[in-house]
């Protein structure tokens, strides 16, 4: 596994930081919104050379270490597809926890119960650990996480720090948008999610903002 430790400088504060490859990374997740992914491949275009190493710096991959010493990505697997398709090799990673010790079953458990998982295919349906993928670049789209991030931006609810947020919208979302329209016509598709992340129908879902009633 391509790893390597950068140094600080001993009289600065700045904690020990890990570089890996974007191919060593494992996903914990089926999918990703790939125009999401478009938006943050933007970004990055955006960035003089010389910026790249502080935005790096300032998102870093939180993992998880595992059997075998592979990293799981817990967070940022939007990033991490975005910076792979970019052709960056390394980036930086934040350890959250380190549990090399457990067996793949007690392990996967783990993660499932820490709700550092999400293993939901493009339809929304749940499927065994077995079918997570291998790498970054092997994550499927679903036109319905690129609606919910979408949603977000536009003001239909606020960032939330329950796990997989994002992925509760679209589920949400993939019931009540038809899949033509979130696929092919993305400023209707919105317009239906913002009248439904409006409503109090949605107010069962971490981040909602819509009008509450008076008591």
């Amino acid at each position: 596994m391509a790893e390597q430790s950068i140094e600080p400088n001993p009289r600065s504060p700045q904690p020990l930081l890990h570089s890996i490859a974007i191919a060593d990374l494992r996903p914990t997740q089926m999918t990703v919104g790939m125009r999401e992914v478009e938006r943050k491949r933007a970004e990055w275009k955006k960035l003089a050379p010389t910026k790249t190493g502080t935005f790096l710096g300032r998102h870093m991959i939180p993992v998880v270490r595992g059997p075998k010493n592979r990293y799981y990505v817990i967070d940022h697997h939007h990033l991490g597809r975005a910076l792979h398709d970019e052709g960056v090799e390394q980036v930086l990673i934040s350890p959250v926890a380190d549990l090399r010790a457990l067996d793949k079953e007690e392990f996967w458990r783990f993660m499932d119960n820490r709700g550092w998982m999400h293993p939901f295919d493009t339809d929304g349906e749940r499927q065994t650990r077995t079918e997570l993928p291998k790498s970054i670049a092997e994550l499927a789209d679903d036109p319905y996480r690129s609606l919910a991030g979408e949603l977000r931006f536009a003001g239909g609810y606020a960032k939330d720090a329950t796990p997989f947020s994002e992925f509760l919208w679209a589920d949400a979302l993939r019931r009540r948008v038809d899949a033509k329209i979130a696929k092919a016509d993305p400023e209707s598709a919105l317009t239906q999610a913002l009248q439904f992340a409006k409503s109090p129908e949605a107010s069962y879902l971490p981040g909602w903002c819509g009008p509450h009633a008076r008591s």
